[in-house]
């Protein structure tokens, strides 16, 4: 049988090497590229009648030209018009620029028409039509729409998989194993491919596409299992002995009791350092649930155990917030905690490197200055990234190359969907934390326009003479002519003249680290009262005496952003609130606004997300190591991942996945993804 994936796409009749190099442009390198690049829509080209037709509808009919063309000139632009009988209706059809067409508008030939349908002017604006007697027709049909740009047109795109589909049709080789294309019904490949392209009808559409959509997260999630069972299979990892009750002591030493939630991860994340597989465990939690004590008790446990543990954050004042954190709960208990950042330089940051290298410090808190040429932990069993999402895979994996095959706990304050959870953290285990602390009151949110300004202004003129802080949020540090939206500099300046009594600070990303942290320290000293900042204070800051969160231009912000925002305040006794700020325009902007003052729960907020903005935006992030599916729809296919992820999983837990003839071709697929890193599976 004939390899696609070794047939570059030359092989196809009409693929020069001009062409070839154009492809390439597109992922496509060979005739299974070819065959795989799925139309993303379709042209709808079949008949119907007008008196189905809702006003403003694209259709496709039929009709006899009854007049002769009128042409009607504005500067080089021009309108091109006749009447045509289609079936009792006298109707207008009007061409746009199509000044060439008028010789072939003969009165009394039949026509085919597509365009939009204006039923109160009885008019049709065409954007195609043909003639039927001259054969080669499109009507009745689907005709394919490709995503195609510079020499690639969408006519040689459909001329060219229609000429592979003609040459390498039959050569598709089945992959799904024949239990699983019964158990679902499933169209074969070779049907299912073709049909992707070159569809009959709508149904046969939807059973092409049901067949591939299985197919691609059935072969993703047999990966993320084969991956998961090859290296649990590896036992190189540190298997931390540390007993209970010194785990125990720890716990019954922090100023507050645990929630059921986090005894839960606690529990749980123990279990898998206590082994001497490596652990891989994604800890979830709503804002201010107490992941970070997790993780602490997770280091202490590491400490104890002998080794060193490294928390690594996206940010420099995360990092500093973290450092001091730690530093409360670990100094009864001996346990040494440094901080290693960009803006950590000279004699200090070789004290720091020194002291790691030589086992002094026990545990390290640090930004991407972790992962630098020249940072060394000669015990290091522990790794915790914080916002995980912010860091690259390869990041991450750089920072668990510098240890002994170290654990990873990775920590998230933005709530993953389950169908994301499944997808971009297929290879790790999950913990969740749903609940709040005891005694935390949830945040009242409110959605306001911008001509009630005022009113905002005197609602943190009340908080702040109670003795309270705000936070003033902008989308921008600066002026933009792209966008209209406020900025912080200028916010800054508003704030400063409306509230000329009241002490107002400004935090950007622009700002010097050292800058940065005067900002910061004089707002948790509570000297400045309002603080207008751009989502540089998104993650992690913590203020508890902050009760009054102001989001302007909140439309701007996803659902998760927002929330995130909204968990900068609530974090203390006194009841906190939330106002957005927002005009928007469109129906999911103003969806979004009622979304955040209807709930508080991270976990629904982020499948809403999800549901609006789609998987690519909900990270905001390409490096999140999110899959680009070709044909599948997160959102919209979930409960066939869920399937075929507990398919993948019971078929890589059979023995005879591993050995049967029957499974070579999924094997084979595995391989092909260099899963195995040279080892056979056979």
């Amino acid at each position: 049988m004939i390899d696609l994936q070794q047939c570059p796409v030359t092989m196809i009749k009409g693929v020069s090497a001009l062409k070839q190099q154009e492809l390439h442009a597109f992922g496509i390198f060979t005739v299974e590229d070819m065959l795989n690049y799925f139309p993303f829509r379709y042209e709808d080209y079949r008949l119907r009648q007008l008196s189905d037709v809702k006003d403003g509808e694209k259709i496709t009919v039929t009709g006899r030209i009854m007049s002769e063309p009128i042409t009607q000139r504005f500067g080089r632009k021009s309108k091109l018009s006749c009447r045509v009988m289609i079936e009792s209706w006298l109707v207008t059809a009007t061409w746009f620029n199509r000044p060439y067409l008028r010789e072939q508008l003969t009165q009394g030939r039949d026509i085919v028409l597509t365009g939009k349908w204006d039923q109160r002017r009885l008019q049709l604006t065409v954007s195609s039509s043909e003639f039927p007697d001259k054969g080669n027709s499109r009507v009745d049909t689907l005709q394919p729409v490709y995503s195609v740009g510079g020499k690639i047109t969408q006519t040689w795109m459909r001329k060219t998989i229609t000429q592979t589909l003609q040459q390498f049709g039959e050569a598709i080789p089945e992959i799904l194993p024949g239990e699983l294309v019964r158990r679902y019904r499933l169209m074969p490949r070779k049907m299912a491919v073709r049909t992707m392209h070159q569809p009959q009808n709508t149904d046969e559409g939807k059973q092409a596409r049901r067949r591939m959509v299985y197919e691609e997260l059935f072969l993703f999630q047999l990966k993320l299992h084969a991956f998961r069972a090859i290296t649990r299979e590896r036992s190189d990892g540190v298997a931390h002995e540390v007993d209970n009750a010194t785990v125990r002591q720890f716990v019954r030493s922090l100023p507050f009791e645990l929630t059921e939630g986090q005894k839960q991860a606690v529990t749980a994340i123990l279990s898998d350092m206590r082994s001497p597989y490596g652990m891989n465990r994604l800890l979830q939690g709503d804002v201010g649930s107490g992941k970070t004590v997790v993780a602490a008790v997770a280091l202490y446990a590491a400490v104890k155990a002998g080794f060193q543990g490294a928390l690594m954050v996206p940010t420099e004042i995360l990092a500093e917030q973290h450092m001091r954190s730690l530093s409360r709960l670990f100094e009864p208990h001996g346990i040494q905690v440094m901080l290693l950042t960009g803006s950590l330089t000279g004699r200090k940051r070789r004290d720091v490197l020194a002291a790691m290298q030589e086992g002094v410090v026990d545990i390290v808190v640090g930004t991407q200055a972790l992962i630098q040429e020249g940072v060394h932990f000669p015990r290091l069993s522990l790794v915790v990234t914080d916002e995980q999402h912010r860091f690259g895979v390869n990041q991450r994996s750089v920072l668990r190359r510098k240890g002994l095959n170290p654990d990873v706990l990775t920590m998230t304050a933005t709530p993953i969907p389950r169908t994301l959870a499944i997808t971009a953290f297929g290879d790790m285990e999950v913990s969740s934390i749903r609940e709040r602390p005891a005694g935390r009151k949830p945040i009242k949110t409110y959605w306001v326009k911008h001509e009630l300004l005022d009113r905002v202004l005197g609602f943190i003129r009340r908080e702040v003479s109670a003795g309270r802080q705000a936070y003033v949020i902008c989308p921008l540090i600066e002026e933009s002519d792209k966008l209209d939206v406020q900025n912080a500099i200028d916010v800054h300046i508003q704030m400063q003249q409306a509230l000329p009594d009241l002490a107002v600070g400004l935090l950007h990303g622009r700002m010097s680290a050292t800058e940065k942290d005067e900002v910061m320290r004089l707002f948790s000293a509570g000297e400045t009262h309002v603080l207008v900042s751009t989502t540089v204070i998104e993650v992690g800051v913590d203020v508890p005496n902050s009760t009054l969160m102001v989001v302007m231009d909140a439309e701007r912000f996803g659902l998760s952003q927002l929330h995130q925002l909204r968990g900068r305040v609530g974090r203390g006794e006194h009841q906190s609130y939330c106002v957005l700020i927002a005009d928007p325009k469109s129906e999911v902007g103003q969806e979004r606004m009622r979304i955040m003052t209807e709930t508080e729960d991270g976990f629904e907020l982020s499948q809403r997300d999800l549901e609006l903005r789609g998987p690519g935006d909900f990270f905001g992030t390409k490096q999140s190591g999110m899959p680009d599916f070709k044909v599948a729809d997160m959102a919209s296919d979930f409960s066939v991942l869920e399937q075929a992820r507990d398919d993948a999983a019971a078929l890589v837990g059979a023995e005879l996945f591993w050995t049967s003839p029957e499974y070579a071709s999924l094997r084979e697929v595995l391989q092909r993804e260099q899963l195995f890193q040279g080892e056979v599976v056979d």
